[in-house]
């Protein structure tokens, strides 16, 4: 005799089998990563990515908490979903992500059609969850408040076939008070690096030419593996830098985000001794004063940053290095807006990311006194905008003549149709937009190498032909509509006590 519980599992894969889905991502390379993740566990489950322009059963909200407006945002697009949820009630829809854990009571009192509302540490649960919504006919909401599984366990359906992310850390143990990232994802946990490289071949057996390492701040990587009895290793981040450069297959390796605070030399040497390391490091300021820098608990001094810089472009001469920056922070007076414009010249950043600043409830920061005036703050960062144009489009300049190597992309830029361009990035990360010339064929993942004839702040202009070309397994894959994917078997743990065995309610994950 066939059981309920066998009964309503059956059913639900039915209609999984039947039923499309689309995520829409807002925030960093992290909240990217993780709809990566999203959307493998969703295909595991039996659903099926709509095709593009079409209207999907199960619509996900993967949120960011950190940058301006992203609840008004995430609101704003809700309401756009109403009249349709009212006219399919078996349409649904989740949010997850950073908002959703720190607005976990407010998500469902702002919008009651909403059908699933789950956090950073479980995004794990969202079959289940969505499972549970359609059985039930009540909306779900499951907030974890510690991380259950390691996120890069889970399935992930890539959305590029030559270049993918690749976690080394979740969580942060800073405590910089304009950032509620650590409330949102926790204390700082590692993956053990076996389980990082694990990931790393299987993307490259897949014909992934380029990783980026993912983490809040990476070179803090051997504070807290996700194995106990490994103690500390300071230089663990190095140590990964140099394997990932025996990986055979494996064409660059780029990282985000480093701290100043801990940035050491033995990184600068891995960087400078890996063949495969690429010549790019984005390491954010936030401010050139050192007032706002201690009133931001950002643990490094601007003489300090500089150091770094200069050390690295010592080892690494043709580094492009970018930043983050924030304008208006609470008590930024004049004097202190200059120290940063003075830290940028010295620099020279081959671009920046630039931030008005402005209060994310729950940070310290949103409390202090000294709230700059919205006019003040706008009018020094436009200040800041025109120095770094300037200083970016003099660093380009500098590439006019040198020969690149560009790995062929899709969706990087706007083109001139007219010169029937393409696009794709050098090694040290500058776009390029290049005239194919007379070859034909060329595909993203495929690599070309081609000389630079003219420059803007924010790309590259290649027209003088392309001097080489080299088909790729990435550029084969990208031919075929074939992606890679991640997750299951790779041997990555768990993170804390195994979880209970769920109740028997008819659904099943």
């Amino acid at each position: 005799m066939t059981s309920t519980v066998t009964q309503l599992t059956n059913e639900a894969a039915l209609v999984r089998r039947a039923r499309t889905y689309q995520v829409r991502t807002y925030g960093c390379q992290m909240n990217v990563h993780d709809s990566e993740r999203l959307a493998g566990l969703l295909e595991e489950a039996g659903y099926r990515r709509a095709d593009d322009g079409s209207d999907a059963d199960v619509v996900v909200f993967n949120t960011c908490a950190v940058r301006e407006n992203a609840d008004n945002k995430l609101y704003g697009n809700l309401s756009h979903l109403a009249p349709r949820k009212q006219a399919d009630p078996q349409m649904q829809i989740a949010v997850g992500g950073c908002l959703a854990q720190k607005d976990r009571d407010t998500v469902l009192a702002k919008a009651p059609y909403v059908d699933v509302v789950f956090g950073t540490h479980n995004i794990g649960s969202l079959p289940a969850l969505l499972d549970r919504a359609r059985h039930n006919r009540v909306a779900q909401v499951e907030i974890a408040e510690a991380l259950r599984e390691f996120p890069s366990a889970l399935p992930a359906s890539r959305e590029s076939c030559y270049a993918a992310w690749v976690s080394i850390s979740v969580g942060c143990n800073n405590t910089c008070t304009f950032c509620i990232v650590p409330a949102l994802r926790g204390k700082e946990v590692d993956r053990r690096p076996d389980d990082v490289l694990a990931e790393v071949r299987s993307l490259v057996d897949q014909g992934v030419l380029e990783i980026t390492l993912l983490g809040q701040n990476v070179n803090a990587y051997g504070v807290s593996f996700a194995d106990p009895d490994q103690p500390r290793d300071r230089g663990a981040f190095a140590k990964l830098l140099r394997a990932c450069g025996r990986i055979d297959g494996l064409e660059r390796v780029r990282f985000t985000s480093p701290h100043p605070a801990e940035f050491t030399d033995d990184v600068i040497d891995a960087m400078a001794e890996t063949p495969n390391v690429c010549p790019t490091l984005h390491m954010p300021l936030q401010s050139g004063s050192d007032t706002v820098l201690r009133a931001m608990r950002r643990s490094y001094r601007a003489e300090k940053y500089l150091g770094i810089i200069e050390r690295v472009r010592a080892a690494i001469p043709h580094a492009a290095i970018t930043t983050d920056l924030i304008v208006g922070f609470p008590g930024e007076t004049e004097a202190d807006f200059q120290a940063t414009l003075d830290v940028v010249a010295a620099a020279r950043f081959s671009s920046a990311f630039t931030f008005q600043y402005s209060k994310r409830p729950g940070t310290p920061a949103a409390g202090l006194d000294g709230q700059v005036a919205k006019s003040v703050v706008s009018e020094r960062y436009q200040r800041l905008i025109e120095l770094q144009e300037r200083i970016s489009l003099e660093e380009n300049a500098d590439q006019i003549g040198r020969t690149v190597e560009v790995l062929v992309a899709t969706g990087e830029g706007r083109k001139d149709a007219s010169t029937a361009r393409m696009s794709g990035r050098a090694r040290d990360g500058r776009l390029v937009h290049f005239a194919p010339g007379g070859v034909d064929r060329i595909r993203p993942g495929d690599i070309v190498i081609t000389t630079v004839t003219g420059a803007a702040p924010h790309h590259l202009i290649a027209d003088a032909g392309v001097i080489e070309y080299r088909r790729t397994r990435a550029g084969d894959a990208h031919a075929a509509g074939q992606k890679p994917r991640t997750g299951t078997g790779l041997g990555m743990p768990g993170v804390g006590p195994p979880a209970a065995a769920a109740a028997t309610t008819g659904c099943a994950r």
